[in-house]
């Protein structure tokens, strides 16, 4: 697919517009990213962001309870939003007739959500039984996105939990919503992107009619979230009660996707040679020749790639058998990054992982869903949208060279060593 061309606009209010036409479809995309996540929210109210994301669903100035729910369902359109590290995103999917609703509703949350006592508790409780279900009732929770931070990092933004505290979340008042909201919800602090079958000019006068008069206010000055690498290795374990193996995870400092995304990118495609498909160098090795891991798994985020600015995440997480020490894993995982550090992948090696890549990007470029998100992302957190059409080109420059240098980067005495360990066979909390 051709990248479409992208038409970019500002707000007197501070609000960036990005438009991505493309008429093969009677259907367009509409989604708000705000630039506040999990790293954002203030010490002693952990899982802040993502309560009040389930927050912006419960009704708005001029919408009850639900009606976004039904606005957006009756218009035969999906709807959903997501909290990630450094953003929180919001979307809706509908036939392009409805584009006006779309664009109706998130400008009316924007402008002024329902935040009320009774809201709150009722989402405080919400969001703890997804934490019940999501992590602490199944097995391998929170492994390893909630549990490998607090190891590789020290400051509370990069090392706390996202899901959040469940003594936390019950302490969050209306005035913690409200001061959050003024805080971080301002148009000038937010992506509006519109992809598909559009017309510029009507999508631009409509973007105009229903977000222009929401009331710019100052956008909070974002903080530097940087802290140095570990300069020696750590180690923590945790006791899983539902975990029927023992598991651990590795991390690794990567470089800062927005300064150096050539160096980022080179550890993406690093991952897929680890452990990207029957063939790969730890798929290989400590599935089908030692037998000595059930599963095993690599990549950069711990959410997926370029989900998060600087400081971000290289990890490779292993499930293996009771009989199976952990220091025979991470011994066989750190061999076969010294031979990738001391002779590059071959080019097959290095095609098959780049051609996959480029493959899946372009598959997620043509779900409107996807493309929608991955535009407002990429706005919003390299003020590029157009980089996610750049990307398969990008990946599939990665040399052999580069390759081996990101893997001479994943050193031991720089790294976290998270154990997981189930609750039959002891361990620490």
């Amino acid at each position: 697919m051709a990248p479409p061309e992208l038409h970019r606009s500002t707000l007197s209010n501070g609000l960036r517009v990005v438009l991505a036409p493309d008429p093969t479809a009677p259907v367009v995309g509409v989604s708000v990213h705000y630039d506040v996540g999990f790293r954002s929210e203030p010490e002693g109210r952990t899982g802040f962001a993502h309560l009040f994301e389930h927050l912006m669903f419960q009704g708005s100035e001029s919408l009850e309870k639900l009606a976004h729910f039904r606005h957006v369902q009756s218009s035969g359109g999906t709807f959903n939003g997501s909290t990630h590290p450094d953003y929180t995103d919001y979307y809706e999917v509908l036939p392009s007739a409805a584009l006006e609703r779309a664009l109706f509703l998130e400008a009316d949350r924007m402008r002024a959500p329902k935040i009320t006592a009774e809201n709150l508790r009722n989402q405080i409780d919400v969001v703890k039984e997804e934490i019940r279900l999501n992590v602490l009732n199944r097995p391998y929770g929170g492994f390893p996105w909630i549990l490998l931070p607090p190891v590789l990092f020290d400051t509370f933004p990069n090392a706390h939990n996202g899901y959040g505290d469940f003594t936390d979340l019950e302490n969050a008042t209306v005035e913690d919503c409200a001061a959050f909201f003024d805080t971080y919800y301002a148009p000038g602090n937010a992506v509006l992107t519109v992809a598909g079958d559009l017309d510029v000019r009507t999508t631009l006068a409509l973007v105009e009619k229903h977000f222009g008069d929401v009331p710019a206010r100052p956008v909070a000055q974002r903080p530097s979230f940087a802290e140095p690498p570990p300069s020696a290795a750590r180690r923590a374990e945790h006791t899983d009660a539902h975990a029927p193996f023992p598991a651990l995870a590795v991390g690794y400092r990567v470089p800062d996707p927005v300064g150096d995304l050539d160096a980022y990118l080179a550890h993406l495609v690093l991952a897929g040679v680890l452990t990207d498909g029957d063939g790969s160098r730890l798929q290989q090795r400590l599935v089908h020749r030692d037998a000595i891991v059930t599963d095993v798994g690599a990549g950069c985020g711990l959410f997926g790639p370029l989900e998060a600015r600087d400081p971000d995440t290289f990890s490779i997480t292993a499930i293996h058998a009771p009989e199976v020490a952990a220091e025979t894993v991470l011994a066989a995982i750190d061999e076969e990054l010294e031979k990738l550090a001391s002779e590059p992948p071959t080019t097959e090696e290095l095609a098959k992982v780049t051609a996959r890549w480029v493959s899946t990007m372009h598959r997620e470029h043509d779900r409107l869903t996807s493309r929608t998100l991955g535009l407002g992302s990429a706005e919003l957190l390299f003020g590029r949208a157009e980089l996610i059409y750049e990307l398969p080109e990008r990946i599939a420059a990665v040399t052999a060279e580069e390759v081996s240098a990101a893997a001479k980067t994943l050193r031991p005495d720089a790294r976290a060593v998270l154990i997981v360990n189930p609750a039959s066979s002891g361990g620490t909390e």
